[in-house]
């Protein structure tokens, strides 16, 4: 946690496994490796000093494929800003990396649960997000 803000709340918000058929599911198992995670994330204020800020996550493959999974998941968290944060790239780096930082563990077991239970257990996030790196590239 950080003096700049408090983490009020946390949770998932939406999440979703589709695997259409056992077909899919044969086809997808032999080539979820090759699957890639996206990121985005939005925030809106509540309020005062309280902003939701909803990281989404896609684990889906990008190939013309007509035999895919999808994997969604919408990752919601309720922080409280100190009364003094007025700077608008201070607040920038607390949605996109800060916050994101501190949640993304809890993140990242949830989505992989939901791979595992799908039927994919052999599936790890060898390569950490790095949020410092990604917010670093965008705003510098």
């Amino acid at each position: 946690m950080s003096e700049n803000y408090k983490i009020m709340s946390k949770f998932i918000k939406d999440i979703s496994g589709e695997t259409p058929n056992v077909e899919t599911y044969l086809y997808v198992k032999d080539f979820i490796s090759k699957y890639q995670l996206n990121i985005e994330i939005n925030s809106k204020p509540l309020k005062a000093q309280f902003i939701e800020i909803n990281t989404m996550l896609k684990f889906h493959d990008n190939t013309e494929s007509k035999k895919k999974s999808h994997f969604e998941m919408t990752y919601t968290s309720v922080i409280k800003l100190n009364k003094n944060i007025k700077d608008k790239k201070i607040l920038q780096k607390i949605i996109l990396c800060d916050v994101q930082n501190e949640v993304y563990p809890d993140i990242e077991k949830a989505l992989l649960n939901l791979l595992h239970t799908s039927g994919y257990p052999n599936i790890k996030f060898e390569k950490k997000v790095d949020f410092e790196e990604l917010y670093n590239k965008k705003f510098n």
